[in-house]
């Protein structure tokens, strides 16, 4: 509850790949959406939608119960809601700030701390589930912030995602996001290198791959995913520059904690390769194609 009313309205900054799905989902369950972005089509969408288009941060904030902000990286986060006119400079006493962006724990940390200050309570809620989870509605959010605070936030997280749990305190949820991104991204490398072993032996990867779905070695990326990266359809749902940016904060993370993380490593350097190779704005399953590079299969 934001200054003890029902929350109703939702400013939302960043309407792209997940935050513009997130959006509708919010409007279809009720609440009104200010949303503001900085890609012309994205508020756009917004408007046609139902929602209000905000010229700015502070018009999306002003009147907001709640703010999301759904941002590529923590220097955008930075900005928007330390910056002059930004989140903290133009929301109302009270309010609910939920970044569901994924960016460094230390920033979640330190924009809590700030927003101590302004009488604005604040959650790290990254999410994982990719544009199809943010379409449908059944993302899996972790939170980091206060237990009064999450519970409050529980009527916004319900259109957005099916697995909710508050994880710790403030960063926690961008730790877990870390720990989510690392176990992604090794699971598709390996994948890769699957399909990559059975074709080379002459197999059919599609069907070896079937099995492997129905087995232990299952997972939710072999269930969405070992179709389209069989048939080299590399569409992004979440795009490799978004993953290399997510391993640098596991990295970071890992620095911290003072823990070694040498697969966690290896995957950096895998996705880091697929970036200098052209590949970085093509879904993060185009780590078939760095695998068959160094195999020498590629075209």
């Amino acid at each position: 509850m934001a200054g003890g009313t029902r929350m109703t309205t939702v400013g939302f900054i960043g309407l792209g790949i997940m935050g513009g799905p997130m959006a509708a989902n919010l409007l279809r369950a009720g609440f009104e959406v200010i949303g503001h972005d900085v890609v012309p089509a994205a508020r756009e969408r917004l408007a046609e939608q139902g929602g209000t288009v905000a010229a700015g941060v502070a018009q999306a904030c002003a009147d907001a119960d709640v703010v999301i902000t759904m941002l590529p990286n923590h220097p955008q986060v930075e900005a928007v809601a330390l910056g002059e006119g930004g989140i903290l400079d133009s929301a109302k006493p009270g309010v609910l700030y939920l970044d569901m962006s994924t960016i460094r724990p230390q920033t979640s940390r330190l924009i809590a701390q700030e927003a101590a200050h302004k009488d604005v309570r604040v959650l790290d809620a990254p999410v994982s589930g990719g544009e199809r989870g943010a379409i449908d509605g059944v993302l899996s959010i972790m939170v980091g912030g206060t237990e009064e605070d999450f519970d409050a936030a529980a009527s916004v997280f319900a259109p957005l995602g099916k697995t909710i749990v508050h994880v710790g305190p403030h960063g926690a949820g961008q730790t877990v996001k870390a720990a989510n991104q690392l176990v992604v991204g090794g699971t598709y490398a390996l994948v890769a290198e699957a399909i990559v072993l059975l074709e080379s032996a002459g197999l059919d990867a599609g069907v070896g791959l079937d099995v492997l779905a129905g087995g232990l070695a299952g997972s939710r990326i072999l269930e969405l995913k070992r179709e389209t990266m069989v048939a080299r359809k590399f569409a992004p749902g979440f795009r490799i520059d978004l993953h290399h940016k997510d391993m640098g904060i596991v990295l970071d993370a890992a620095r911290e904690a003072e823990v070694a993380l040498p697969v966690g490593a290896l995957v950096a350097q895998l996705i880091s390769a697929a970036r200098s190779q052209g590949y970085g704005q093509l879904d993060h399953s185009a780590l078939l194609m760095v695998a068959e590079n160094l195999s020498g299969k590629g075209d």
